[in-house]
């Protein structure tokens, strides 16, 4: 479930540009007509602290905040070295990360509108390349009414030599809501092969038939080569679901199965979500094991989010996934992996991938020094003797992502 900014910040050539994630300018200003900072100890330390501009744009970054059309946005930190203005880089905001890698080109993919997506060589400078969508899917209205636009948590998979992006249209406390799959030959916008393909719906879940949201989706292939689609959130929990051959239905008979659970009680009303904070499921094959992540919590809502990671595994994809104490994620089982501090909350909605012999988890973080924006976040996991991952929280301070023009 997630959230984006209609508008990113750009400086160059003397002014500070706003563009909307197709690229065009909204507005240009110039750094001269600007009010210079007037605290004299801005340094890179409180860079994200200070908000020098004002722009009036539809940004809701959380319930509370979407029925404002205008908010302080922190841009850059300016640094005053005589008349000239410098401006730090600004750091990648994103929500839900998926990531995939063609040639020597890494790709990420976030919720917001359209699906914003970026370019890297490294990891760490990111250049924004648009959206995915130029508009809403054709379906999407049909299925959620109160879809704002904002298309959440989407996976990237690679088979038969084209990649295929699922992503989700809902509305905060509903589970009108469904799973789509668009597909293209190649992630490189600058390549005469570019052209998203959309399939439409994979699954929809609608309210009191079904006790699970359709959304999250994560794309897992078997060792017999059988894709399985993981989703869901609050309501009964985390699901799993056999794909047919095509990777654009369920198979047929059906094959479901309960990954995760939380506690729920049998007489809350089926429209409501619920006490059972989970979502975002992402299974990582390694070793041995099928390692099942998952958030636990609430999202989207700055400091006060309690999003948190958690982990279960099994030989198994179907399950059972346990944790470190042996007790199944779908009978409340979970073992924490990371959790917000004083300086960064709402950890959560991650993905894992190897890349070069070593295994990242990518995911989001609310800065509190920078109006809680959800940040990107890469970090290298490592495996203890046991073989569970070990995340350093060191890195929610040592990883910044550059964003770059």
């Amino acid at each position: 479930m997630a959230i984006q900014s209609h508008a990113v910040f750009f400086a160059k050539g003397g002014q500070i540009k706003i563009k909307d994630l197709d690229g065009s300018d909204i507005k240009v200003f110039s750094s001269a007509k600007m009010k210079r900072s007037q605290s004299p100890g801005l340094t890179p330390a409180t860079i994200g602290a200070q908000t020098i501009l004002r722009a009036a744009i539809i940004s809701p970054i959380s319930p509370a905040r979407a029925a404002s059309k205008i908010k302080f946005l922190p841009v850059f930190g300016l640094l005053m070295a005589g008349s000239l203005w410098v401006a730090q880089a600004r750091q990648v905001d994103v929500h839900d990360p998926a990531m995939a890698r063609e040639g020597d080109t890494y790709y990420l993919f976030s919720s917001g509108p359209g699906i914003t997506f970026y370019s890297s060589k490294d990891m760490i400078n990111w250049k924004l390349r648009g959206r995915v969508f130029p508009g809403d899917p054709s379906w999407a209205k049909g299925v959620a009414r109160g879809f704002n636009g904002h298309v959440w948590a989407p996976d990237i998979a690679h088979h038969d030599g084209r990649f295929y992006l699922y992503y989700a249209v809902s509305a905060p406390g509903q589970n009108s809501s469904a799973i789509g799959v668009s597909i293209n030959k190649t992630l490189n916008p600058d390549s005469p092969d570019y052209q998203w393909e959309d399939q439409g719906i994979v699954l929809r879940s609608i309210p009191n038939r079904d006790l699970w949201n359709a959304i999250d989706p994560n794309i897992i292939v078997d060792e017999n080569g059988t894709p399985w689609m993981s989703l869901g959130s609050f309501w009964s929990g985390l699901k799993l679901v056999k794909l047919d051959s095509s990777w654009k239905a369920v198979a047929e008979p059906q094959e479901w199965y309960s990954l995760a659970k939380r506690e729920r009680s049998v007489l809350v009303d089926d429209r409501v979500p619920g006490p059972a904070e989970i979502e975002g499921p992402f299974i990582f094959k390694t070793g041995d094991y099928y390692y099942l992540f998952a958030s636990w919590g609430l999202c989207c809502r700055g400091k006060d989010s309690t999003y948190r990671m958690v982990v279960g595994r099994s030989k198994d994809v179907r399950g059972p996934y346990l944790d470190k104490a042996g007790k199944s994620m779908a009978l409340g089982g979970g073992s924490l992996v990371l959790a917000g501090n004083k300086n960064w909350a709402g950890w959560g909605g991650n993905s894992a991938y190897e890349f070069d012999g070593k295994d990242y988890l990518v995911f989001h973080a609310y800065e509190a020094a920078d109006n809680d924006f959800h940040r990107l976040k890469i970090a290298e996991i490592k495996w203890d003797e046991k073989q569970w991952p070990v995340i350093d929280e060191k890195v929610l301070d040592e990883y910044q992502s550059v964003l770059v023009e």
